[in-house]
């Protein structure tokens, strides 16, 4: 693999891949069912769909903020009937988190939402370009898990 950074044509693409992913993904957040819910919660919520019922500890190292902050997310989602705290099975001093129907419920609908969204800005590429991107969704997909 070539030095990206210092290869000129490369640090051009790396420097617009990241404008472009930044600028959708704002764009993508302004795309929600409930504008009461912050991107942090929404995205622990995303987190519990994709990976189950999780400890708090887990869901603040996934989420990349600190085990407190993950505490005062997950009691103000419980609040608003979106997860439950349950006990852990092999540790009595923990809870496992788990998102309720409700938060599933809105999540698919947030889903659809934002899909829908994109179609539409996805109906302004010719064929090339819609076939470019479709080949480098998987690409993009396995970036975003590194």
């Amino acid at each position: 693999m070539p030095d990206l950074i210092h290869d000129g044509d490369s640090a051009a693409a790396v420097s617009s891949l990241r404008s472009a992913v930044m600028l959708l993904a704002r764009r993508l957040k302004h795309q929600r069912v409930d504008e009461s819910l912050s991107p942090t919660e929404m995205s622990v919520l995303g987190t519990l769909a994709r990976c189950g019922s999780a400890t708090p500890g887990e869901l603040a190292r996934k989420e990349h903020v600190q085990p407190p902050s993950m505490t005062r997310i997950v009691a103000l989602l419980e609040a608003k009937g979106l997860v439950r705290l349950e006990p852990h099975p092999d540790d009595r001093r923990q809870k496992r988190v788990s998102q309720t129907e409700q938060a599933e419920a809105m999540l698919a609908e947030s889903r659809t939402k934002r899909n829908v969204w994109l179609s539409h800005l996805a109906e302004g590429l010719d064929e090339d370009e819609w076939e470019t991107l479709r080949a480098a969704a998987p690409v993009l997909e396995k970036l975003a898990h590194l």
